[in-house]
């Protein structure tokens, strides 16, 4: 919204700077921030009233959680709400790919918002139905996927970009459109696994969505692309806006969700987040370079497919318990390890991912 102030520009005054995708960053950033810090204690408040109990928690979890009881959930909202209003505020609102990736964050959260408000209605950990909830973020990913194909370039569309190989395109047809299905939905659910401890998911996302907002500013410049050797998607920089919100809406999170966390993200934030980060992916080719920079993602979702099967088939347990932030837990690590750790595997992972942008 704030782009339209360089209307008034003359080409060297003050609001010249709104034409710089990195200036709107930079204010979308501390937007997101002091929108966390002035709404957070009165939505904590507002949350504690409402739900009275607070999420329920699992009976067969570690026994560390239980002390966790009454702690109120849908934080969610406080970055959501961050993220949305720093956007509309500082990103350009005629570009496609910005009202992407924030339809499908809504829509994700939405769906997080109803699992979370059934939960703590119900005070049992069920929520809403699993085959609901991927039903709907099936078909909201097939609407972003055929979305985010129309706003590429002809020549990318139904296409799968390689990493390392700028000439190689792997055309998909009518398959690529499942496939980034399955990348939008991974990443939301993968994301809503590694939600498990105080402050764990919300660095990570904040991490990843830093490294794909880098990448999606470079594909969006032609110059940058012929540098980096990546496939130019004209449009892209914009989400660097978005990944700032994120960025600031997380760390203003993280100020209340710090051990001991004084709100839980939920469902409402965990899966508008990961949905988020996929949704990025696919508007930027970057969709096999997500499963670099989200790998730890990757491996909480690994950790619990791998254990349902092996119980199913064998009747035994590959971890201690599913997802496997537990299985460290109940190897005795505690909280703050497994979270630091895990904050400085994502971080690694995000170099190795934003290595993939320069192969020369």
């Amino acid at each position: 919204m704030l782009y339209w102030l360089t209307e008034l520009s003359d080409g060297g005054d003050f609001f010249n700077l709104f034409r710089y995708i990195t200036f709107r960053a930079g204010g979308a950033f501390m937007t997101a921030l002091i929108f966390g810090f002035i709404f957070g204690r009165p939505l904590i408040d507002v949350l504690r009233r409402k739900q009275g109990k607070g999420q329920p928690i699992r009976e067969d979890g570690p026994e560390g959680h239980f002390v966790k009881a009454g702690t109120p959930t849908m934080g969610g909202l406080l970055i959501v709400g961050a993220l949305v209003t720093s956007t509309l505020l500082w990103a350009r609102l005629d570009n496609g790919f910005v009202w992407m990736v924030l339809f499908v964050t809504l829509a994700y959260g939405l769906i997080g918002f109803a699992d979370d408000y059934a939960k703590v209605s119900k005070q049992n950990t069920a929520g809403v139905s699993g085959k609901v909830r991927l039903a709907l973020g099936f078909a909201i990913a097939a609407l972003a996927a055929w979305w985010g194909t129309y706003l590429q370039p002809e020549e990318m569309q139904m296409h799968l970009a390689l990493p390392f190989f700028k000439d190689a395109l792997i055309n998909l047809g009518f398959f690529f459109v499942p496939f980034a299905m399955i990348v939008i939905v991974g990443s939301a659910n993968a994301v809503n696994l590694t939600d498990g401890l105080d402050g764990l998911a919300i660095m990570p996302v904040m991490i990843a969505a830093g490294t794909l907002g880098i990448i999606a500013y470079a594909v969006g410049r032609v110059d940058f692309t012929e540098y980096l050797d990546v496939h130019y998607v004209p449009g892209t920089g914009e989400i660097l806006i978005f990944t700032a919100g994120i960025a600031g809406g997380g760390l203003g999170f993280l100020w209340y969700n710090a051990p001991p966390a004084a709100v839980f993200m939920g469902d409402t934030g965990s899966l508008a987040l990961g949905g988020a980060l996929g949704a990025i992916a696919v508007a930027t080719k970057h969709e096999l370079v997500l499963g670099i920079v989200g790998g730890l993602f990757v491996v909480e979702a690994l950790s619990v497919i791998i254990q349902v099967l092996y119980f199913k088939r064998t009747g035994k347990r590959v971890f201690l318990m599913a997802p496997i932030h537990h299985h460290y837990e109940k190897k005795g690590w505690s909280e703050p390890q497994i979270v630091i750790r895990f904050w400085i595997i994502a971080l690694i992972l995000a170099m190795v991912g934003l290595a993939t942008l320069k192969v020369r």
